[in-house]
Order: C-alpha cells, then sequence, then structure tokens
C-alpha cells in the first residue's frame, strides 16, 4: 500500500449536479505519505474540487456524478464516507473563522476529541500536546477572535491534527494572512509534516510563496485535468506556469529576461540553493545596465490630510498613536504592515466608521468631521476586507445596483451603469445569479463593483486582490489603475508585496498603530529594517540582485517591475 499510495485517483472524473459539463476530467494522480505536493491553477480548474474529494465533500455535501475511481488509505473514498475520510484527511481551510467551534482555542483544539469520548485527563494531556506542537500553548484560554491571523491557522491545524491524520490537506493557506506569517505558516507546514510523516497536499496559486520551502512535486491543473505533474524545478524551467495564468516566482521571470537558460540542475524551485555560474551572473548585471532608469512621480496636490490621528477602542486598545501623512489627489497608493498594525482601523476613522479622540483629517481641505458617514461615502469609497461583511442582496445585479437605487438614480439609468461596470470586474456572464453560488473571490469582486459604480473621488480596498488567481488578479488592478488615470485615488491596503511593487510607486508602513515608513514600494522591500519591523516580506529581486552582485537593489527592483508591466501590456 505504501507504493500505490494514500491518495490514488485513477481514471477520476467529477461532474456536479447543477452543472452541464464536468468540472474533472481522467485525473491520474497518486500521492505518497511523507511526501509534500502543492497542487497550482488559475481558479475554476478544478483544483478547489480535487481537494473536497480528498476530503469528501465531493460528493457528500456537493452531489454529482463520478466516473472512475478514488482510493484513500486503501479504500474506497466512497464507502468510507465523509465521516472515516476525516480520521485520515485533516482539512485547513482558506478562511480559519470559518472552522472554529469552541469558545475558547483549547475548547476548539478538543473538539474531535470530544466527539470520540475521550476520557477528560487524555484529552487535556493531547491538546497540551497538540497545541505544543503548532506553537499555540500560550493562547489555549483566548477565543478564537481574539488571537492573529497567523495563530488562527495554528489553532485550525491543531484541530484537525489531533485526530493524529496521515494527510494534511491546506486549501489557500495564504490568503488571509501578512507576508511574514504567510512565509512562518510555510515554515510550519515543512515543520509538521517531517515531524509527523503526514502526506501534505497544499491547494495555492501563489506558487513563489510556497516555494520558500521545498516542495516534494507541484501538480499543475487547468479546465478540470492535470497538465503537469512532477518536479518543481523542471517546472520552472518551462513556460508552463506563465501559459497557465500562474505567476512564475519572481526571480526565475527575471532571469529569464537576462537570457539565462534555466536548467533543472541549478534548483531554480528553491532561491537559497539556487546555482548561478559567473557567467549567469554578469548576464543578470547586464541586462540591469541595459534597462532604463524609471522616471520619478510627478508632484500632486494633497486630497487627504492626517495630522496626529489617534484613536483608542473602547476596550482600551490603543490602535493609532498620532498618525499623520498626505494622499495625494490621483496617486495609487500602499498601506502595508502586520495583522493589527492599525491599517484597517486608520480606513474605518477616514470613512467615519470610527471617530478618532485625536487630532485631524481633511479632504480637499474640508475638515472630515463636519461630515456624516453618508456624506463621506459621496467622495469616498469603502471595499472591506470580508466580502460577506458587505453582501446584502441575494442577487449580484441587485446588490451592485443597491447603491444607485439608494440614491435615487432612474432604473433605466442603473442597468447600463451595473452592466458596465461588472463587465470591467468580470462578472457580467454571472450577472442573473445568486451570490450564494458564487465562491470567495467572486463575491470580492461583487463588492468591488458595487462601490466602483458609485464612481467616489478616492477608493480604499482593504485587501482587494486576496484569493486571485493571477488572470482576477491583473484584472481587477489593471481596472483600479484605469481609474487612476481617471483621475480617482486608489489607497490599497494589502499584504501583497508584488501588488505594492507592481502597482503603487508609494507605500505608508504601519507598525504598532504608528506610520514607520512613507517611501516608494521599492525602498520599503529593500530596508532589511524595515521588512523585519512591519512583518513584511523581502521581495526575491533583493536576495537575486544580491546573488548577482547588482550593488543598486531598489533600482534592480525598480527596473524589472517596469520591464515586467511592458512585457505583460
Amino acid at each position: 500500500m505504501e507504493n500505490q499510495g494514500i491518495i490514488q485517483f485513477e481514471h477520476f472524473g467529477f461532474q456536479y449536479t447543477a452543472q452541464a459539463e464536468p468540472t474533472l476530467y481522467d485525473i491520474n494522480l497518486t500521492i505518497r505519505k511523507g511526501e509534500k505536493v502543492l497542487i497550482a491553477g488559475p481558479s475554476g480548474c478544478g483544483k478547489s474540487t480535487l481537494a473536497h474529494c480528498i476530503n469528501g465533500l465531493v460528493p457528500n455535501s456537493y452531489p454529482g456524478k463520478i466516473t472512475g475511481s478514488l482510493t484513500v488509505a486503501g479504500q474506497d473514498a466512497g464507502k468510507l464516507g465523509l465521516f472515516g475520510l476525516s480520521k485520515i484527511v485533516g482539512t485547513v481551510l482558506q478562511d480559519s473563522d470559518g472552522q472554529f467551534i469552541g469558545l475558547t482555542v483549547a475548547e476548539d483544539i478538543a473538539f474531535a476529541l470530544e466527539n470520540d469520548c475521550v476520557p477528560t485527563e487524555e484529552m487535556h494531556r493531547q491538546v497540551e500536546q497538540v497545541a505544543k506542537l503548532v506553537d499555540v500553548e500560550q493562547v489555549l484560554r483566548h477565543a478564537p477572535h481574539e488571537i492573529s491571523g497567523g495563530q488562527k491557522q495554528r489553532v485550525s491545524l491543531g484541530g484537525v491534527m489531533v485526530s493524529q491524520v496521515e494527510v494534511l490537506l491546506f486549501d489557500e493557506p495564504l490568503a488571509n494572512l501578512d507576508p511574514a506569517t504567510g512565509k512562518q505558516a510555510i515554515v510550519l507546514i515543512d515543520e509538521i509534516q517531517k515531524r509527523t510523516g503526514c502526506a501534505v497536499i497544499i491547494i495555492e496559486h501563489r506558487v513563489e510563496d510556497v516555494l520558500y520551502r521545498p516542495v516534494d512535486r507541484v501538480v499543475l491543473m487547468g479546465d478540470g485535468r492535470i497538465r503537469y505533474d512532477g518536479d518543481p524545478d523542471k517546472l520552472l524551467c518551462s513556460d508552463l506556469l506563465q501559459s497557465s495564468g500562474i505567476r512564475e516566482p519572481l526571480y526565475v521571470t527575471a532571469l529569464k529576461y537576462a537570457g539565462v537558460t534555466l536548467t533543472p540542475d541549478m534548483r531554480p524551485s528553491y532561491l537559497p540553493e539556487l546555482n548561478l555560474s559567473l557567467e549567469q551572473k554578469e548576464q543578470v548585471r547586464n541586462w540591469f545596465s541595459r534597462q532604463p532608469p524609471v522616471p520619478a512621480e510627478p508632484e500632486r496636490e494633497v486630497l487627504l490630510r492626517a495630522e496626529g490621528v489617534d484613536f483608542t477602542y473602547e476596550g482600551g486598545h490603543h490602535a493609532l498613536r498620532g498618525i499623520t501623512g498626505d494622499i495625494h489627489r490621483g496617486e495609487m497608493l500602499s498601506i502595508v504592515g502586520t495583522n493589527g498594525a492599525g491599517k484597517s482601523t486608520f480606513s474605518k476613522v477616514i470613512c467615519g466608521f470610527a471617530l478618532p479622540q485625536g487630532g485631524s483629517l481633511t479632504f480637499a481641505g474640508t475638515d472630515l468631521s463636519s461630515l456624516s458617514i453618508k456624506e463621506r461615502a459621496d467622495h469616498i469609497g469603502y471595499v472591506m476586507q470580508n466580502p460577506n461583511q458587505m453582501i446584502s442582496k441575494t442577487q449580484i445585479f441587485d446588490e451592485v445596483a443597491l447603491g444607485l437605487r439608494n440614491r435615487g438614480v432612474a432604473e433605466e439609468e442603473i442597468r447600463p451603469q451595473v452592466e458596465e461596470t461588472l463587465k470591467i470586474c468580470g462578472l457580467y456572464p454571472f450577472r442573473n445569479w445568486p451570490v450564494s453560488a458564487l465562491s470567495y473571490g467572486q463575491k470580492k469582486r461583487v463588492t468591488i463593483a458595487s462601490i466602483l459604480v458609485l464612481k467616489p473621488e478616492m477608493i480604499v480596498l482593504d485587501e482587494p486582490t486576496a484569493g486571485q488567481d493571477l488572470k482576477h488578479y491583473t484584472e481587477i488592478m489593471d481596472f483600479l489603475r484605469e481609474l487612476n488615470r481617471q483621475g480617482v485615488t486608489v489607497v490599497l491596503i494589502t499584504h501583497d508585496m508584488h501588488l505594492m511593487l507592481e502597482y503603487t510607486p508609494r507605500a505608508m508602513v504601519f507598525h504598532a498603530g504608528k506610520v514607520i515608513a512613507d517611501k516608494s514600494a521599492a525602498e520599503v522591500l529593500n530596508d532589511p529594517e524595515i521588512v523585519a519591523q512591519a512583518h513584511l516580506k523581502e521581495t526575491s529581486l533583493y536576495h537575486l540582485s544580491a546573488l548577482c552582485g547588482v550593488d543598486q537593489p531598489e533600482e534592480f527592483t525598480r527596473r524589472f517591475i517596469a520591464r515586467d508591466r511592458e512585457v505583460r501590456l
């Protein structure tokens, strides 16, 4: 059975009852115990459905027609059922909040043990053991909502590991984490896999971030089929990722632009072991010197000015400590920093959802404290991180039309405006769908559309691209850039360092309620001190430029981004 694999798909196909075409076609895939496998692919390629087959949600919760066979731990998955599979396969969801059941962390980890009627003493012992393994023993008495995003993920992992599963399945584990916490999550997954010998399956389209630690294999999916199953080094030497709509690691793209021919023995899938010859390093330096310098950003007038803004929550949490800074008319700006740094609180204060206890805010010269939330909304649009907290209508069209209807716009004017916005956000084919039928990422686009249709002067987006693949990420960001060209000021609260580099020339870095840096995105990500303090992640271009002896890492990053944008446009 070991050689056969703990999970084995043979000529497997699946078609949801509600759909006219199959989602999976002729899947032949074996995953062995102790293997770490990355399953990547664009949205809608079938990777989530494949995961649901492994953990039993297909067909037990999502019915449909199965062809071929799937065995888990040598047994027919269909006969094992959802409960039987949960003893073998532990799933950690993208949205950790959706996985919590207990009132405290300890209760949550203990849930499966309680169901199995494990004696109290033994239960305490096992909970403590697992909590130590996933490093949450200090927060066992905390409520899940009181802990950070990274800790929530550790608790979710503990909750499935307590059942001593043989397979750990991670569904987009990086979608809601800040860069440093994302790195820690990949390290944690790697350590857990080595300690337990479990098979680990990671479903994720952020290939570079997963490759922060080596994987045994990459399975690349497209249109419901497996397009590649094999060595990650060989994959990165090909153009398969790009042709599949998945972003290559930045350093790999940079090497290709420099004319370096990648071969598997160079170990391109793992940057710390990347093996470049002296000649190849010189190729990179020569490419850099040939790229034109990036022109400076134009001077712009101040649109929003914050001076000494201070805010403390009722419970005593001092979230903003004298925030001072300007947002200029017509710019695209990133606000970055770790979870809990004050980024979202600052946006709430701008929009009037929270009133500061000190300092001042002006918008186009007007004191914002004199405007109500509704009056501010005529000028400033806000898109929340969690789409489920914004959506109030059943149908997609009605959700996007809601703001216009509330403003009393005539119905014959609403339809063309809503349809145009839906087209731009890639949602037009779904205009008559219920919101409940959409994925998390699609719901995100609905919320962006519902604000964009109102044509605000400034739009603040909290994590606009979380959970989006490269195609949809690019669609949303190119749309926001086009809006920006038309004069809309765009402020992005983001954990995505590539987004910050590619689309926003300037970044404000928050840490512990203060602005610790306000400079160009390239300067921020090439400053190890700021990166460490603000829980960011140095771009792999920083490490590549150091490896190749480029003594201007900031400029190397800027020139790469300019070149990459040119190529992709």
